[in-house]
């Protein structure tokens, strides 16, 4: 896929996370945002997947280890033919597949269900171990948001991953310095990132998170394999990339549009990126 298709996926997912934290009332946008073009380059440009197949057992699997995100994980599944775009309308209403934390064993092409943050880079190492023990050359991808960086069980599982030697896995931190609690270095300081996952045997590339050509360079230069250095990829980011009032703002973690406010955030996505002004954020 090119790059401006690639923009214009990128647009798609927030837009869909604007409409569907209608439905539910409120929405995890600023977060969303943060990995838009991260998401898109995975699942339409790099991902080895067979939509109509979901459990084909060759298919590259992926961890949304931040899982309040999956409010943009859905609308690509569903634009992919995973199910009907039309079950979105159902968004966290009672009885619905999707919640605000997406459930394996309900939305079809799911490979983790997530809800307390932390988790996910160890079921990565799991799924990475298996299989290179099924031998199957299968990359297990997992998205980490940087705010759970904090707990301990990640850096066990980098740890893990470095001594077992985990090539097919593929870690995504989601940098954007920000969560719910406050700026991360404030709350609990995670740099130097860099250093720190290489300490643990990891191959380290950082990069503009939302630079579609820097994102897609640096899953080029992935290597497939099962056997060797684990790879990271610090995507450093702008949570709530692409709104103004979002960018960079502590208020909008979880936040709910009407009105006025909907139609303005709808005209200003659809008018495209603008450059990110830090000095304008109060």
């Amino acid at each position: 896929m090119g790059l401006p298709a690639l923009e214009d996926r990128a647009k798609f997912i927030r837009k869909e996370t604007v409409r569907l934290s209608r439905i539910a009332g409120a929405g995890h946008y600023s977060s969303t945002f943060s990995c838009a073009e991260l998401l898109a380059t995975l699942y339409y440009d790099q991902m080895r997947i067979e939509p109509g197949n979901p459990d084909w057992p060759a298919r590259d699997r992926f961890v949304m280890s931040k899982g309040h995100a999956a409010i943009g994980l859905y609308p690509v599944m569903a634009d992919l033919g995973y199910f009907d775009p039309s079950e979105l309308d159902t968004y966290t209403r009672l009885g619905s597949k999707f919640g605000d934390h997406p459930d394996m064993k309900k939305v079809r092409g799911l490979d983790f269900s997530s809800g307390s943050l932390g988790h996910g880079l160890s079921v990565g190492v799991g799924m990475a171990l298996a299989g290179r023990m099924q031998g199957l050359d299968f990359r297990t991808y997992v998205m980490l948001g940087d705010g759970e960086l904090s707990e301990g069980q990640i850096w066990e599982a980098v740890n893990s991953a470095g001594h077992f030697g985990l090539r097919n896995l593929v870690a995504i931190v989601d940098r954007n310095g920000l969560s719910i609690d406050g700026h991360t270095e404030e709350v609990m300081s995670i740099e130097p990132l860099e250093e720190r996952f290489a300490a643990f045997g990891w191959e380290v590339q950082r990069i503009d998170g939302h630079d579609l050509q820097a994102i897609r360079d640096a899953f080029d230069a992935l290597e497939r394999a099962d056997r060797g250095k684990p790879q990271v990829i610090i995507a450093d980011t702008v949570k709530g990339r692409g709104v103004a009032r979002m960018e960079m703002s502590l208020d909008w973690h979880v936040g709910n549009l009407v009105g006025e406010d909907y139609d303005d955030v709808m005209a200003e996505l659809d008018a495209g990126l603008k450059p990110y002004e830090p000095e304008a954020v109060e």
